[in-house]
């Protein structure tokens, strides 16, 4: 896979989305920066890193092949393919957050921005940013963040972590294209965080309210069974699950 390594970039998404707009870009092409000065993440947050530090790459997917109804099995691909290698290194208390942030013990050590790629009216292929914490120590001002280094103590090697996610994603996005939808979405919710406990959520008004997280619909909305066993589906912008 061609590796293009930067020491710094605003944003290795926009950086890639840039380089598929002016020459056919290979597939599984990874775009990594040792700094991003405007590293972006899901719903318009912001992405702030130590230089060095962390993991901060992109990655382009051609999904051109796949059957894909829901581009959320991508996010849920990808979300996968992270968690596998950090379960390979014995990160602690692994989950994902919907939609797709890595927790290891309930703290946020990931997040993945996914922007697609159209043509007539389908996806044709897919910008996958991951930002992983690896060695960065101080998160200031972040409560519910850490890293692989403050998790587990052990120093690691941002090359060898980027390698595997890689070699897992293709292994997922094969999955995609053998059309193993169903057994996708079966792992993705048995790492879902807090699935089938009591939990908290903000919808957009800013309003708190209980329920279960049931499953995820294909489509990516949350299903959360209610008060009075009522179950409801919530898109991504509509509600926030608590910590």
């Amino acid at each position: 896979m061609p590796i293009i390594k930067l020491d710094a970039i605003d944003s290795t998404n926009t950086f890639l989305k840039d380089m598929i707009s002016a020459q056919k870009v290979e597939n599984f092409t990874v775009v990594m920066a040792k700094y991003q000065t405007n590293g972006k993440g899901q719903m318009g947050a912001s992405w702030a890193s130590e230089a060095s530090k962390n993991l901060m790459f992109s990655v382009f997917v051609d999904v051109s092949k796949i059957a894909l109804e829901y581009p959320f099995y991508i996010s849920m691909a990808t979300a996968l393919a992270i968690q596998r290698s950090l379960n390979t290194l014995e990160i602690p208390q692994l989950f994902i957050k919907w939609p797709n942030d890595i927790l290891s013990q309930n703290k946020k050590i990931c997040g993945v921005l996914i922007e697609n790629v159209m043509k007539e009216g389908k996806i044709k292929a897919s910008v996958i940013g991951i930002g992983l914490n690896v060695n960065q120590m101080l998160f200031q001002g972040l409560p519910n963040a850490a890293s692989l280094q403050t998790l587990t103590g052990r120093v690691f090697d941002n090359n060898a972590i980027l390698n595997s996610i890689i070699s897992n994603l293709k292994y997922y996005i094969e999955t995609l294209q053998e059309g193993n939808f169903s057994a996708l979405k079966a792992e993705y919710e048995s790492y879902l965080f807090r699935k089938d406990k009591p939990s908290t959520f903000k919808d957009v008004a800013g309003n708190l309210f209980s329920g279960y997280i049931k499953s995820v619909k294909p489509s990516g909305e949350l299903q959360i069974v209610l008060e009075g066993n009522i179950t409801k589906a919530f898109a991504l912008k509509d509600v926030t699950l608590m910590y």
